[in-house]
């Protein structure tokens, strides 16, 4: 199932430098062995709740185990300090959902293991 790695990314000083612009032009040829592909690249986002400065990228991949193999790879790491000297970020990776996935079976069960666990709180209390 899909995956993708999501980063959340500020800069720490001023202009871009040229060693994010290097990453960037590097960054793509460490994905093309793992199936990988941008899905948002540092765009502006529009922000409806909260705060969030800084920028949003999107890589998605054929699954989480592509993914995690990504950035753990030799071709990745050589150029993961170019960023990161310059951009301070969040990143994560996760698994995505199929076009099968229903938000109220899930909410379901949600309630169903929240009420379980309430009952067994209730029959341990004296």
């Amino acid at each position: 199932m899909t995956a993708y790695a999501i980063a959340h990314l500020r800069p720490t000083d001023g202009p871009v430098d040229d060693e994010v612009l290097s990453y960037i032009e590097r960054i793509q040829a460490t994905m093309a062995p793992y199936g990988a592909r941008f899905v948002v690249h540092g765009a502006e986002v529009e922000v409806v709740e909260g705060a969030w400065p800084g920028k949003l990228v999107v890589v998605g991949f054929p699954g989480v185990e592509e993914a995690r193999a990504w950035y753990a790879s030799p071709a990745y790491q050589e150029i993961l300090p170019l960023r990161t000297r310059h951009l301070v970020g969040d990143v994560v990776i996760v698994p995505g959902v199929g076009p099968e996935y229903d938000a109220s079976a899930t909410a379901a069960a949600m309630r169903s293991a929240r009420d379980r666990a309430a009952g067994q709180e209730e029959c341990a209390a004296p």
